[in-house]
């Protein structure tokens, strides 16, 4: 695998800014149906404290003929913060969707472009690949941090264990009103559904275990309700890098396959 790590000015972020990418075009390409297609792209989303990282068996790279992007997303939830320089969702969404297709002519159409996160990036995902359809085709989100109803109606001054009123108020917005706009994913979907228009692919992963799993579970009752076709899947585990490593090959296998 090639790989890169590339600094360049993010005017999402208002400063110098990094991300990674690996591509798969440092050996001989075999001549079968996974290279005779155009290399396809992953945005792959690291969790809450986290930093851009891979964490996908870089085979798979190789054997699926993909590219993996990865920001570094903060803790920002990759949502538009209501501060300067807290636009996460433009940056995953937007800006580095468009440099990456200038600078190395990659995820050109939702066809091959995909999306993918673990805990608080598996809410990015999920969130991203909706409010951008036209740019993701699938994402495949793993013990995603669906927070919206937990933090809603959240009193200034108070502190969930994991952080206070004020961050999650910086990166969701009003939080008496969060769950009736569009960084409820839920929110997107109906939206998307009212106006006739595609969803994305949608891949749900989570740990039986997991401190998340309910949330998880509410989201997939969620989209069935509502005719939304994706695929969900539990299994032994609690929130790790030993669940993650066991699907996340199953997901791109889902994704590029």
């Amino acid at each position: 695998m090639a790989t890169f790590d590339i600094s360049l000015f993010l005017n999402s972020l208002r400063r110098q800014g990094s991300f990674k990418l690996i591509l798969p075009n440092d050996f001989p390409a075999p001549d079968d149906a996974y290279h005779r297609r155009p290399t396809k792209t992953l945005f792959l989303l690291h969790g809450y404290t986290g930093m851009a990282g891979n964490w996908v068996p870089e085979e798979l790279c190789g054997k699926y003929n993909f590219a993996i992007v990865m920001p570094n997303g903060e803790n920002g939830f990759y949502l538009n913060g209501l501060s300067t320089g807290h636009a996460f969702q433009d940056l995953v969404g937007v800006e580095l969707v468009d440099y990456v297709r200038r600078t190395f002519g990659l995820a050109q159409s939702p066809e091959d472009t995909c999306i993918m996160g673990l805990s608080m990036g598996g809410f990015g995902a999920l969130h991203t690949a909706l409010r951008y359809p036209e740019t993701f085709g699938k994402a495949a989100a793993l013990s995603s941090a669906l927070i919206v109803h937990d933090i809603a109606h959240m009193q200034p001054g108070t502190d969930n264990g994991v952080a206070n009123y004020a961050y999650y108020r910086e990166c969701f917005g009003d939080l008496e009103t969060v769950e009736e706009r569009d960084v409820n994913p839920e929110v997107l979907v109906e939206a998307l559904q009212a106006a006739g228009k595609p969803l994305p692919g949608i891949y749900m992963a989570c740990g039986t275990e997991d401190f998340l799993i309910e949330p998880n579970r509410a989201l997939h009752r969620f989209l069935t309700e509502h005719g939304v076709e994706h695929q969900y899947f539990e299994g032994p585990g609690v929130h790790d890098m030993v669940f993650w490593s066991a699907w996340a090959p199953k997901a791109v296998e889902w994704m590029f396959a």
